[in-house]
Order: structure tokens, then C-alpha cells, then sequence
């Protein structure tokens, strides 16, 4: 089992409130479309630090050939295309369970 962590940093602008309930949506919507994702967890944070992220993704793939399957469908590939809009920083972590 592969677990995929992914933190976002939006970026500040007026509608960062609403940015990061449509990315929590449609991120969570994945799970419905894109089989490989054995499990889709999405958190807005609470932690008001200025080094925090603003939102994380926590998904499980059987392995790293799900996990590839899941970044090049067609589904994904919109929520990229929102990421791209409103994201400031990105940061990654894949490892094995």
C-alpha cells in the first residue's frame, strides 16, 4: 500500500475562503471517479501559523502504478487545472505502509 500526502498552500486573495472549499470538494470527488484511489481524506487547517498549510490531501493506492494511473486520469487532470488557479506552494510525500 501506497499513502500520497499532499499539502496546499493557497494563495491569499480575496475568495481564498471559497478557493479551498471548491478544492476540498473536488478533490473529495475523485474518490467516486477514480477507482485506483483506494481512499481520498481532504482537511482544511485549523493552525493559524504563518509556516501551516492551508489544506492536505491524504490518499491511499495500492501502489505506485495506481498512484501514476490516478495522476494521468482525466478527472484529475481538472483539479490540476483548479490547483494551477489558486495554488501558491505545494509540498509531497509518498511512502510505502
Amino acid at each position: 500500500m501506497l499513502r500520497h500526502i499532499v499539502m496546499f498552500r493557497l494563495k491569499d486573495m480575496p475568495e481564498k475562503a471559497d478557493n479551498l472549499k471548491k478544492l476540498k470538494n473536488a478533490i473529495e470527488q475523485l474518490q467516486e471517479s477514480i477507482p485506483e484511489a483506494k481512499s481520498i481524506e481532504v482537511g482544511v487547517n485549523v493552525n493559524t501559523s504563518s509556516a501551516a498549510f492551508d489544506l492536505v490531501l491524504v490518499s491511499d493506492f495500492d501502489d505506485a502504478a495506481a498512484l501514476d494511473k490516478y495522476r494521468v486520469h482525466p478527472e484529475h487532470q481538472n483539479v490540476l487545472e483548479l490547483i494551477a488557479r489558486v495554488n501558491q506552494e505545494i509540498a509531497v510525500v509518498d511512502y510505502d505502509l
